[in-house]
């Protein structure tokens, strides 16, 4: 029922224009409260707390997923590389963590979230979760000797100061109807990306303002075993393919991309499996992504194979990044 009700709010915002008109009163509203609130934040109003560090939000303005972890993951080695010491925060979101805490790889993904295990697993940094961002900020200063921070999410998160903002934009939906919630998918009018440092396009770019950014991954590996296969051994025989991330499509399509031909599964973002939701009655391999790997390594058999990815931006884009962090760097 949940997935059915999921998949015709998107059907909404991304298919059928006619509703999302209808409820387009209702967007208008959400943007205007969306703008008092901004400027509640601007004008002092309400209190914007500046950390020490530099902070870089890695956000989106629309509802799902857009590829913002994987680039997390990415700026974290980009930084590293550079030099710098950076430490990651995320919201934990469905994790029930109520205080601010560090991740560990293997951490619960009940406890701190599916996306922030995934980080703590890939980024090599300190990972640390909570409720609320700056309370995870203060927390990750004080417990560890990171320089510069990394939000996980947090575009409209406007209580922590920022140095950076990067806006990921899903290079294949885009922004739906253009509508606020709930006539369509936006958090904010697409307006607010004309403020933000950097625009990210998973997928191919639309505008010249835009970095391209592709997720790459060419290999399995079997969630039991630790066995990596390359994803064309796969192709010529059945299997199933499993999602639960924002928009499931895109990982649908690079498994078929790869010559696999699966039967697809798709689940609610953050989904929490139970082992009926991913054990088939016939004995074909079971595709998944990474960041679903990381909630079923306990019920998984060696049937089930997960597909890592790695964010690959255009290159400009961490050399203007790194330059203008450098940059505000000199300006404290």
């Amino acid at each position: 029922m949940k997935k059915a009700l999921i998949r015709a709010i998107e059907n909404i915002w991304y298919k059928d224009l006619i509703i999302g008109t209808w409820l387009m009163p209702l967007g208008f509203l959400f943007s205007d409260i969306v703008r008092l609130r901004t400027w509640l934040y601007r004008s002092g109003l309400k209190k914007v707390h500046t950390l020490p560090v530099p902070v870089i939000i890695v956000g989106n303005i629309t509802v799902g997923g857009t590829g913002k972890t994987p680039l997390a993951i990415y700026l974290a080695g980009q930084l590293r590389t550079a030099g710098f010491r950076p430490g990651i925060i995320s919201r934990g979101y469905r994790g029930q963590a109520q205080t601010p805490q560090f991740v560990r790889p293997d951490s619960p993904v009940a406890e701190v979230g599916d996306e922030a295990v995934l980080m703590a697993q890939r980024a090599a940094c300190p990972v640390v979760v909570s409720p609320q961002r700056v309370a995870a900020a203060q927390y990750l200063l004080a417990h560890s000797d990171c320089n510069v921070i990394i939000s996980d999410d947090g575009l409209q998160h406007y209580a922590l100061g920022r140095t950076i903002e990067i806006a990921v934009v899903d290079g294949e939906r885009r922004f739906g109807n253009g509508y606020c919630l709930p006539a369509g998918p936006l958090r904010e009018p697409i307006n607010r990306l004309q403020s933000v440092d950097f625009i990210v396009v998973n997928g191919d770019k639309a505008e010249p303002n835009e970095f391209a950014m592709q997720l790459k991954g060419d290999s399995a590996v079997n969630l039991v075993t630790g066995e990596q296969r390359p994803l064309s051994a796969f192709s010529g025989s059945p299997c199933h393919a499993l999602a639960a991330i924002g928009n499931p499509e895109r990982f649908f399509k690079q498994l078929a991309s790869a010559g696999l031909v699966c039967k697809n599964h798709r689940f609610p973002d953050h989904y929490a499996y139970q082992a009926d939701d991913i054990r088939y009655a016939d004995a074909y391999p079971v595709l998944m992504t990474e960041k679903d790997a990381v909630k079923c390594t306990a019920i998984a058999t060696s049937q089930h194979w997960f597909v890592p990815v790695q964010a690959e931006p255009e290159a400009e884009f961490a050399l203007q990044l790194l330059s203008l962090l450098q940059s505000q760097r000199h300006d404290r």
